[in-house]
């Protein structure tokens, strides 16, 4: 029976040669030469405190959208995927206003489609010419200066320039029309970020002429922090394609990432690089809620509770940093540090008693402003009333210097 086949199985192993015994040494060096233990914050679990993300973003995620990125993975090459992606590019087109086939989400942050925007259209020795209203004009140029260029509208012709729309270290939406008119009349192409105004402050891509338009997945989109839409129209994509030069970087080539997401016409498309296959599915999912929304409700929606939120402020004695009501910018509030308050303790008792973050200026801004942004999820008059709690909280609580 059972018992004396396994007697059987022990007498033809035991007569085996000893396989295992010169691997030994090895093994038993192998699992002995690490020097590095495994670290005891990994054998904790992972804690995330909750937040109101009440700063100029990110922005605190709904559940729904936290839901689709939690979906399980297919392969970013997989035909369900394409659809997703598709699904995306129409999501897009409508949140942009535009018809531009070239139309893609970045796999990365709002960065990311900015450096692809001018990697892709500017070549070594051209020009470009870019809008210093912040910081995010100011680092453009320092993109643009990398790369060798020289700007100036006059001396030489530019064959870039860039705006920010909605610019969010000032709280400033700035004023487009006109501008894509100027730029076709240089032959310039006209570039604008929209990252902290998409969705909450009306924008045009084609009838505003904006040559090429992005924006990032974090702030009125509400998704998590990771993807960056971004179109370009035939007159980009004419420079674009037509150039002398390989652009500066592989990644974010346009000639490998309009085949991914299948502008290419080509039949075929080709492994580039992997997508964020959880992020895509949170992007789908803030622009289906924006679709169902609707563009002029979410525009009307943010311009409402932005000024519910400045009466608020000025009703507890705060300035608003933009004087003029129509440059605000609806998503991200900036408001003149009150005086003789330390703007950094107003923030640090903020997070502390409230869990909210607040923020400070940013680059040109620092120590000019506090930033206060209600966007997309977030965009409510009941977390307006929460902010303003929290603020008028710190105004009591906070230390005041005698100046």
């Amino acid at each position: 029976g059972m018992g004396a086949l396994l007697a059987q199985q022990a007498a033809v192993e035991s007569s085996l040669p000893p396989m295992i015994s010169p691997l030994q040494p090895r093994l038993d060096r192998s699992m002995s030469s690490l020097t590095i233990p495994p670290p005891a914050c990994m054998l904790r679990p992972l804690e995330v405190p909750f937040r109101y993300l009440f700063g100029p973003g990110p922005s605190n995620v709904p559940p729904r959208i936290l839901a689709a990125g939690a979906r399980p993975i297919i392969g970013h090459l997989h035909p369900e995927m394409y659809e997703i992606m598709n699904d995306i590019k129409k999501g897009i087109q409508y949140a942009f206003q535009t018809q531009n086939n070239m139309t893609i989400a970045m796999s990365g942050s709002g960065h990311a489609a900015m450096e692809c925007a001018i990697f892709n259209t500017v070549e070594p020795g051209e020009s470009v010419l870019v809008a210093v209203n912040g910081i995010w004009g100011e680092r453009v140029a320092e993109i643009a200066e990398r790369m060798g260029m020289l700007y100036a509208l006059a001396k030489h012709k530019p064959v870039l320039f860039f705006l920010t729309h909605g610019e969010s270290s000032a709280g400033l939406a700035h004023p487009v029309d006109g501008i894509g008119d100027l730029c076709r009349k240089h032959n310039t192409l006209f570039l604008v970020d929209t990252v902290a105004s998409l969705g909450a402050a009306p924008i045009f891509m084609d009838q505003q002429n904006i040559d090429i338009l992005y924006t990032g997945s974090q702030k009125a989109l509400n998704a998590p922090p990771g993807t960056a839409p971004i179109s370009f129209n035939e007159r980009a994509c004419q420079k674009m394609f037509t150039r002398k030069t390989k652009p500066v970087s592989y990644l974010l080539d346009m000639s490998h990432l309009s085949n991914y997401w299948g502008n290419d016409g080509k039949p075929a498309r080709l492994y580039h690089h992997t997508g964020p296959v959880s992020g895509f599915f949170a992007l789908r999912e803030s622009l289906a809620i924006l679709a169902e929304t609707g563009l002029e409700e979410s525009w009307k929606h943010h311009k409402e509770v932005a000024e519910y939120l400045w009466t608020g402020l000025e009703d507890l004695g705060l300035k608003l940093f933009i004087r003029e009501k129509d440059l605000r910018l609806p998503s991200v509030t900036t408001i003149a540090i009150p005086q003789g308050y330390n703007w950094r303790e107003i923030l640090q008792y903020i997070m502390k008693h409230h869990q909210m973050e607040m923020t400070g200026g940013l680059g040109p801004s620092i120590n000019m402003v506090i930033r206060v942004g209600l966007m997309g999820y977030n965009c409510q008059k009941r977390n307006a009333d929460l902010a303003l709690a929290a603020l008028a909280d710190a105004l009591r609580n906070c230390k005041k210097s005698k100046a």
